[in-house]
């Protein structure tokens, strides 16, 4: 016979384990987005200089406030200067791109490159002048807004070192 504390130990952790195995099925499961399920489109030209597509990887929801990109410039395409209110990260998967704070120097960026745009911090990012570029760009949201467009960035600002 076993002794009353054994006992109820043993319940206690048969109870534990049922509803440690039962927690999983309780979660949400993964979902998958099939590749190309999201229809490329063309980026704005009020918001855009030259041919840029931007290809919908996620959207933001309730789990994680930040939606994701992929955005593909020709050469000598570019953003308009802009900023973010929960900032953005860029990663640069392809090409040769450009990527300038307000104020400062414009910089190169290529494959590999992680970019952050701190939150209000105005700033354009494009192609180089020969070179298409493409980015993943992460962008949190906040209110239902990621972004905040500015005017366009001319070409003298664009082909200044």
């Amino acid at each position: 016979m076993l002794p009353r504390l054994t006992v109820t130990l043993m319940c206690a952790a048969a109870s534990i384990h049922t509803s440690w195995a039962a927690e999983p099925m309780a979660q949400p499961a993964q979902q998958i987005t099939l590749a190309g399920t999201a229809p490329s489109v063309p980026a704005p030209a009020e918001f855009f200089t030259g041919k840029v597509r931007i290809d919908p990887v996620y959207a933001a929801n309730n789990d994680i406030n930040a939606s994701g990109s992929l955005v593909t410039f020709e050469p000598g395409a570019r953003s308009n200067w802009h900023t973010h209110p929960k900032g953005q990260y860029l990663v640069v998967t392809s090409g040769v791109g450009l990527v300038q704070e307000w104020g400062r120097p414009t910089q190169v960026i290529r494959p590999g490159d992680v970019v952050w745009c701190p939150p209000g911090v105005k700033h354009w990012h494009g192609a180089g002048p020969n070179t298409a570029m493409t980015h993943m760009a992460v962008t949190g949201t906040l209110a239902g807004q990621n972004v905040h467009w500015l005017e366009k960035v001319g070409d003298e600002q664009y082909l200044a070192p």
